[in-house]
């Protein structure tokens, strides 16, 4: 593979995956605008946030099967389209109850794009590659939320809210235009692939089922719901209790994500001295003290809009280490089924995101408690996981030691 194509299909695959997380980041500087525009609350517009996570997550169980039977690129289009119809149906919705809807069948559309990269980072590179072109992904996605907030503050400010969303379907327009044109069919269709209820969840379970995957993509998973929790609780937490203007939230927005995007390059470095599972555990430690420290900071009244902002900087910067590792160490096992293991991962993922940003929805108060309580319970939470499952990954690995599909890298 030449090294132009190597760049292009890396940012190729890094905008379809990009194309949810900008979905995700570019209205929430709109967030009191909608609820008054609506008449409705901030609290319950963030419930939009929550029915866009649950689309992503039950729509990517839907894909995976797909992905595998038919091929990368047809379920592709299909949920592009998808994506696109369901955002002109955001530019219109009159109601909150509406607003929830079209996001939840957004979303849909959106984790077609994000699980057919996924599947084909594991069907065109090494799967001693895949950490590093996760990474690269992440750099990529990483534009999203530096971007995707201060653009949709400023947009929101000058031509309101339902602007942002014919920004969203310009943008599903490009990427699926890109995909026709760009992007090579990695996979060839296998029409063994039954798409019966039964097979299906017999698959699922099959994958569930292995070790290495269950512990790497349920640490992964819990550890990245802090994130979602703070997506979720920021329009509240800045523009709220803080009182920031909507431009400004959205370049505290952006600079918070350098934490998160920088991690995640320098994570490519420390791999030539680090395995994969070091440095998940590494980041956790750090992550759940950062989130102790925050909590009791914030129950106490200590921390002011700079403390707050550094500490969050801190949190975001070791998901930077520790997504890309578990992704890749949570795909390693498989090649055949690929495609059902990457929506089973994501579908996890954004299942207890789902589940952090609700929590953090039920809470309408001025207080950032909620929200810091669930990033740092996450925290906590994925270090017990990782903890417990390595013994039986490692006994696995001296089964299967000469299988490179289950070993570290």
């Amino acid at each position: 593979m030449t090294k132009n194509k190597y760049f292009f299909l890396i940012l190729l695959l890094g905008s379809l995956t990009a194309l949810g997380p900008f979905s995700i980041d570019m209205y929430l500087p709109g967030f009191p605008a909608i609820a008054k525009d609506l008449n409705t609350t901030v609290a319950k517009v963030s419930l939009s946030l929550s029915g866009f996570f649950i689309g992503i997550s039950a729509g990517q169980l839907l894909y995976g099967p797909l992905l595998d039977r038919f091929g990368r690129k047809k379920p592709l289009y299909i949920g592009l389209l998808v994506y696109i119809l369901a955002s002109l149906g955001c530019v219109f919705a009159d109601t909150i109850n509406m607003l929830i809807l079209m996001r939840c069948i957004q979303a849909i559309g959106s984790c077609a794009a994000t699980v057919a990269a996924m599947a084909m980072v594991r069907d065109i590179f090494p799967v001693q590659e895949n950490a590093k072109i996760f990474a690269l992904l992440m750099l990529v996605v990483g534009v999203s939320p530096m971007v995707a907030p201060t653009v949709g503050g400023y947009v929101t400010a000058a031509f309101g809210w339902h602007s942002v969303f014919l920004i969203l379907l310009l943008l599903g327009v490009a990427n699926l235009l890109a995909s026709i044109f760009g992007l090579p069919e990695s996979y060839r269709p296998d029409k063994s692939i039954s798409l019966r209820p039964k097979p299906i969840l017999d698959n699922f379970i099959a994958v569930l089922k292995e070790p290495q995957f269950y512990t790497y993509a349920f640490t992964g998973a819990v550890a990245f719901s802090g994130l979602f929790a703070y997506v979720a609780g920021s329009p509240l937490l800045f523009m709220d209790i803080f009182a920031v203007e909507e431009e400004t939230y959205g370049w505290i927005f952006a600079f918070l994500s350098i934490g998160l995007i920088g991690s995640s390059q320098v994570n490519t470095i420390m791999l030539k001295y680090y395995s994969s599972e070091q440095l998940i555990f590494g980041s956790l430690i750090c992550q759940a003290v950062t989130g102790l420290v925050f909590l009791t900071g914030s129950i106490n009244g200590w921390f002011g809009l700079a403390e707050t902002i550094g500490l969050l900087f801190v949190f975001l910067s070791c998901l930077g280490f520790a997504s890309p590792n578990a992704s890749a160490l949570s795909l390693a096992p498989f090649s055949k089924n690929a495609g059902s293991a990457s929506a089973l991962m994501g579908a996890v993922q954004m299942g207890l995101g789902a589940l952090a940003s609700v929590a953090v929805s039920l809470f309408d108060t001025r207080s950032a408690v909620p929200m810091v309580a669930i990033m740092a319970s996450s925290s906590i939470i994925a270090m017990i996981i990782l903890y417990t499952g390595r013994k039986r990954i490692k006994n696995r690995i001296d089964v299967d030691k000469d299988n490179p599909g289950v070993a570290f890298h």
